[in-house]
């Protein structure tokens, strides 16, 4: 049985109460959740104070601690995984950044963001956490392939599948929210 089978097997255990599932599990996805962690941070400024093996443990230890989440596969748990990420590093920056928005983060070209690129350094998280949250009340869908492919760095085939939509519409709606934010980003 191949990883990505044996790690759905593994979060259908622990979701029907076996808690020493999540044992087995720790070991297959540590890898994955530390190529996450560290795909969020190249973006950060160079002295950011959030390491990555901490924002793996506060990751995992705020996915072990969800009760009423149904991970359906592997991928629905590394996107889970990657939104808490999100989520633990936007607030990071907004309790460093509280005296002056934005505070030292550097404009956000949308483009080299979403493609997650090399490139950019600084991204401001909190700016693009922000637009990210007006894409979302405009359009659910598209604001959840930006989290999917740019946060959890999924492929179109991954993302329609975690979505349960065609990859096509991924590619659609990809676009659309790339444009979208850019605009949002750029005033």
């Amino acid at each position: 049985m191949d990883d990505s089978h044996k790690i759905t097997r593994i979060l259908g255990e622990w979701r029907d109460g076996n808690r020493d599932a999540l044992d087995e599990l720790i070991p297959l996805v540590y890898d994955e959740l530390h190529r996450q962690a560290k795909r969020f941070l190249r973006h950060e400024r160079g002295n950011h104070t959030l390491q990555t093996s901490a924002l793996i443990n506060e990751a995992y230890l705020k996915l072990v601690g969800q009760r009423n989440v149904g991970f359906e596969s592997r991928t629905h748990f590394f996107a889970i995984a990657a939104r808490l990420m999100r989520r633990i590093l936007v607030d990071h920056a907004r309790s460093k950044h509280r005296e002056k928005r934005g505070g030292d983060a550097t404009e956000l070209p949308l483009d080299e963001a979403l493609y997650v690129a090399e490139r950019q350094p600084n991204v401001d998280l909190v700016a693009l956490d922000e637009a990210l949250n007006r894409l979302a009340e405009v359009d659910p869908q598209q604001a959840r392939i930006v989290e999917l492919r740019y946060f959890s760095g999924l492929t179109l085939e991954e993302t329609a599948a975690a979505m349960k939509i065609s990859r096509t519409s991924v590619a659609e709606d990809w676009n659309i929210a790339k444009a979208w934010l850019h605009r949002e980003l750029t005033r």
